[in-house]
């Protein structure tokens, strides 16, 4: 008999295979050692669209809402549809009497796992598989402790939970607004929040007023000090005035011992914060970079949450950081290393901190792209400065006195340059200046007097800064994180792997625009967080949802009662806003008005318009289109006339003259049907009985 396991990705069923001795490579999946490794490639199977509850759904209106599915339904991914099949076939095999899920540990890895396990209605044993690392030793551990899938019902019921009121809130309040202020309008429960914060941002900047203030400084020439601020100009002349050529004495000369701690090994958040601000990476880029050196198995799973490592890889990390130093000219090749800073077991959940593989050092990374080569250069670094000596040095703070005010300067003194000497390597290697150099004072003694040359600076109070991507991707990691369980598995707003995509969705809608490295709302942004409710809006509702969902994974909660209050939620909001709260021309403004509408979409009833390529639904969703070189009417010589696409989309068919048949050349006439069932662009048939 054999084992089935499925993996998430190929890449994943790859090197589990090569472990497990799968060596015979099938179409879709490999096979040896009573063992047979599939894979997923992601979600295989997703939430059907409304109007597969009922057609009435294809169309977009008022009254049709809330739509609150009873029995869910899913349907295949199109593009992944043979995998899944290969699966179901699989699962079917009279050989296969167990089924391990391999997929990655944690909420959503269960959760695309166990809708294959459905859909194929397979009833047998089931395992779960649950690795931090696509090493063989992880691996081959993790084999070793398979676990009985029950102990993951819960997991898996939270899971659903999550995707069905996420389905539940997106569809219905997306339609809500988009038919209010009849325009194409995504909502979201993280999308919608994140948008939120950069229009408040954005606020605040625009709305800033700057504000002077002046700063009394005196000199002797090798020694600076500064007063606080002063917000009056007069004052502060006075000030220097007064001081101009009088007795300065040094009242106290302050010197602290400080230290401080390496960093923290990377997540991915802080993975992608850090690309962000030395190369610009987006949030997406800097994914996908080190989705390609998790695959090529040069680093460690990067959809990670946590920044520390367990107990049980203590041992192994001195070798690793040695074999990692020697790699770069740049390092020490001699340090002391100390590992227990990144060591806390309680700090890990689905998976450890990014840090190079051990089979890293000896790899050929030649072929490596220089944006991936950057993104392992920052991981392999990181690891180094972590576990490298705390950085210590000396703080001095003179005080003077000149005619009763005070005026202090500080500087710091390197003791012992430990992990920063690391980083600071690397910022010169890859050509980036050193901020913030730290100022050197001059020996002094208290008591010490000098002629004071005074002069006053004016300064500008400023502005919040733009959301940057950096910037925007900690904000959505700790907004109502606090008010979230200590324990749940999202904090913030999304997930390190879901973030990217998030902004990069806004971006799409047309409600964010990148300006160099920054996110800027557009109008269509600003307004649509106008007319959203708070509770919509604010990253509260994410905070409870995360509560209930831990609720539901530790059987405190059943399925049916959140997904009750997620369905009153929505009724409640489609009850309460039933007409437009401003007039919606002048919040969504259409830019179209020089394009004439032909008629009404079939699908979902917003307006068909010409383009310059044919005629087009408004609403992006709806995907509804008959290009003017249509294959249908050029296989017959016939371009797609405004009257044409007309008579179609208001009517179903249309009757032309004079095709050409292809076989024969000859003209002849026929009437034309429109079938716009399905997501993608419509068909046509011809109808030689009614012609």
């Amino acid at each position: 008999m054999n084992s089935l396991v499925i993996c998430e990705k190929p890449s994943v069923a790859k090197d589990i295979a090569k472990v497990i001795g799968a060596n015979i490579r099938k179409d879709g999946y490999f096979e040896g050692n009573s063992y047979i490794v599939s894979w997923c490639v992601g979600h295989l199977l997703g939430l059907a669209e409304p109007q597969s509850y009922d057609e009435k759904y294809a169309k977009w209106r008022y009254d049709d809402l809330p739509i609150l599915p009873e029995n869910w339904k899913y349907e295949a991914n199109n593009s992944t549809k043979k995998q899944l099949v290969i699966l179901v076939n699989l699962m079917k095999r009279s050989d296969v009497d167990i089924v391990i899920n391999a997929c990655d540990a944690g909420r959503e890895g269960e959760l695309i796992m166990r809708l294959v396990y459905d859909h194929a209605r397979c009833n047998k044993k089931m395992k779960r598989l649950w690795v931090n690392s696509m090493e063989q030793t992880a691996i081959e551990q993790g084999f070793k402790t398979l676990i009985d899938s029950t102990e993951y019902d819960n997991l898996y019921r939270s899971a659903l939970c999550r995707q069905q009121a996420d389905w539940t809130v997106g569809m219905n309040l997306s339609r809500l607004f988009s038919v209010l202020y009849n325009a194409t309008l995504r909502v979201g429960r993280v999308q919608t929040p994140t948008l939120a914060m950069i229009v408040e941002r954005e606020d605040k900047i625009a709305n800033f007023v700057k504000e002077p203030y002046y700063v009394v400084t005196i000199s002797n020439g090798e020694l600076s000090l500064e007063r606080e601020r002063l917000k009056d100009k007069e004052a502060a002349e006075s000030t220097a005035a007064s001081c101009n050529g009088k007795t300065a004495v040094v009242t106290k000369v302050e010197q602290k011992e400080k230290t401080e701690m390496p960093p923290k090994l990377y997540d991915l958040t802080t993975l992608q914060r850090e690309a962000n601000r030395l190369f610009g990476y987006t949030a997406a880029q800097t994914l996908e970079n080190a989705q390609s050196l998790y695959e090529k198995r040069l680093i460690t799973y990067p959809r990670s949450d946590s920044r520390y490592l367990t107990h049980d890889m203590a041992e192994g990390i001195s070798i690793l950081v040695k074999e990692v130093s020697a790699m770069f000219s740049y390092f020490e090749s001699e340090q002391n290393i100390t590992c227990e800073q990144v060591i806390n077991d309680k700090k890990v959940s689905d998976h450890h901190a990014i840090i190079p593989t051990t089979s890293m050092p000896n790899a050929d990374l030649s072929e490596l792209s220089a944006n991936v080569k950057n993104i392992l250069d920052m991981v392999c670094t990181r690891l180094v400065a972590t576990v490298a000596e705390k950085h210590k040095y000396s703080q001095t703070v003179i005080t003077v006195e000149c005619e009763s005010e005070l005026f202090t300067a500080k500087g710091k003194t390197i003791v012992t340059a430990g992990w920063k000497a690391i980083e600071e390597a690397y910022i010169r290697s890859i050509g980036k200046e050193k901020k913030n150099i730290e100022k050197t004072l001059p020996n002094v003694t208290e008591g010490q007097s000098f002629t004071a040359a005074a002069s006053v600076r004016e300064g500008f109070t400023k502005p919040p800064q733009h959301y940057t991507e950096d910037l925007i991707l900690s904000a959505m990691e700790t907004v109502g994180a606090k008010d979230m369980p200590d324990d749940a598995e999202r904090k913030g707003l999304g997930t390190p792997a879901t973030r990217a995509a998030i902004i990069e969705n806004l971006v799409k809608s047309e409600l964010l625009v990148r300006k160099d490295k920054n996110l800027l709302p557009t109008i269509k942004g600003i307004n649509l967080i106008r007319i959203t409710p708070e509770s919509v809006k604010s990253p509260m509702m994410t905070a409870q949802w995360e509560t209930l969902l831990k609720q539901v994974e530790h059987g405190e909660l059943t399925a049916e009662d959140f997904m009750k209050s997620i369905n009153e939620f929505v009724s409640e909001l489609v009850k309460t806003h039933s007409a437009p709260v401003i007039a919606h021309i002048s919040l969504f403004p259409s830019n179209k008005q020089n394009v004439e509408i032909i008629g009404k979409c079939p699908r979902c009833g917003n307006n068909v318009v010409e383009k310059e390529k044919g005629f087009f639904c408004d609403n992006r969703a709806c995907k509804f289109g008959i290009f003017k070189d249509n294959r249908f009417f050029a296989a017959k010589k016939k371009e797609v006339t405004k009257q044409i696409a007309a008579a179609l989309v208001n009517n179903g068919k249309v009757f032309v003259k004079g095709f050409i048949s292809d076989k024969t050349g000859k003209a002849y006439d026929a009437t034309v049907v429109l079938d716009s069932s399905g997501e993608g662009y419509p068909s046509f048939r011809l109808d030689l009985m009614n012609s």
